[in-house]
Parts: structure tokens; C-alpha cells; sequence
């Protein structure tokens, strides 16, 4: 079973929707037996860095999280918001603490010599950087997904990126370490590659 986690704050319903199109049993929870017993974690996200950090630790998610992803070893899927939460900090309407699972920090897109939208709105390509079992069963011209974000994560170990984008500047749009993965991209909203991509996670056991 898939454990959607539920601070509030998570694009739940496309999660949810895009699980039982592939067969997946999920269930948006919080409750601690549920996410203990579960398979797999994902945490989605869209909204505010702060307000979703406030929501984690008041539910005690960040503990339970600790637990089973660090400690336990379990499967975790992070999602746009999902993915920022692991860093360390965010500037997003001043300075936050994160979940601290990735030596990293998130930041607002910054253009010097281009003239581009905020936030990063629309599909665009993404780069692997490494082999992972999360891009198993996708061809050269599959590596397109959906975004929207306004800040990116920037990771001070290089060998933590899973994949780059470009909008602007080149930034991290996956991550990549042990039994976690976070995607700046939004799978559930990315049609055909997006579905293999949940295929392949339900599918990890790494």
C-alpha cells in the first residue's frame, strides 16, 4: 500500500487519481500506524515552504518521517513542494527550516540576462544526470514533464542530482539518494511519462 501523506497541503486528489489508474492501492493519511505499515511514502505539495514545514512539525510528521524514510529505510517519493521540503532551508517569504534530509537549500529563480515568467508554468525536458530505476521503461523522447514552481532546489552535493531542467539557468528538477527520490515535476499532472515514472516507484524496492 501507498501512503500519500497528508499535512494539508498536498495536490492529493491528482496523486490519488493517477495511483489506482496503474492499480496501486494508496490512501492519503496522517495517521502513524497507517505511514508504519505502508510500502511506500510519497509527500506531495503544493503552497507556501513555511506554512507546509509549520503543518509537518504540528502533526509530528517530520518525527515519523525521520523514522521510516532515514531510519527504516522505506521507499519516499517527493513531490514539487515534497521535493524543497527535504533541503535544509528555504527563502520563500523569509528564512525556513526544512526537513534537513538533503544538504541543500531552496531559492527564487533569479534571471539576469532573460526575461522569463515566475513561476516556471508549463512541460518542458529534463536531463538524467545518472541511471535510476525511476526513469526505467522511458525512451530518448520521454523525459518531458509538467511543472510549477518559483523556487528551486540547489544541492551542495552534485552526486544528489538525479536530473536537471533549463528554464533560464540550469537547476535541479529530481534528486536522488538511497531509498529517496524527489521530483521538482508533477508526475501525477505529466500524462504517459508521468505514469511510468509512479509505475516505477511503486515498483522500487531499492
Amino acid at each position: 500500500m501507498i501512503a500519500v501523506i497528508d499535512y494539508g497541503m498536498g495536490n492529493v486528489r491528482s496523486i490519488i487519481n493517477a495511483l489506482r489508474y496503474i492499480g496501486t492501492d494508496a490512501v492519503v493519511t496522517s495517521d502513524v500506524q497507517c505511514i508504519n505499515d505502508a510500502s511506500h511514502l510519497i509527500l506531495p505539495g503544493v503552497g507556501a515552504f513555511g506554512d507546509a514545514m509549520e503543518n509537518i512539525i504540528k502533526g509530528g510528521l517530520d518525527r515519523i518521517l525521520e523514522d521510516q524514510v532515514l531510519k527504516k529505510g522505506k521507499p519516499f517519493l517527493g513531490i514539487c513542494l515534497g521535493l524543497q521540503l527535504l533541503a535544509e532551508s528555504s527563502e520563500e517569504h523569509g528564512y525556513h527550516e526544512g526537513l534537513g534530509h538533503f544538504d541543500a537549500k531552496v531559492i527564487r529563480f533569479k534571471f539576469s540576462d532573460v526575461k522569463l515568467n515566475i513561476p516556471h508554468m508549463g512541460w518542458n525536458d529534463i536531463y538524467p544526470q545518472r541511471d535510476h530505476f525511476l526513469f526505467k521503461g522511458l525512451k530518448s523522447d520521454q523525459f518531458t514533464f509538467y511543472f510549477v514552481h518559483s523556487f528551486h532546489i540547489v544541492c551542495n552535493e552534485p552526486k544528489d542530482i538525479l536530473a536537471t531542467c533549463d528554464y533560464g539557468i540550469s537547476f535541479t528538477a529530481a534528486v536522488a539518494r538511497d531509498n529517496i527520490v524527489a521530483t521538482q515535476f508533477h508526475p501525477e499532472k505529466s500524462q504517459d511519462n508521468g505514469i511510468q515514472i509512479l509505475r516505477n516507484f511503486v515498483n522500487w524496492n531499492p
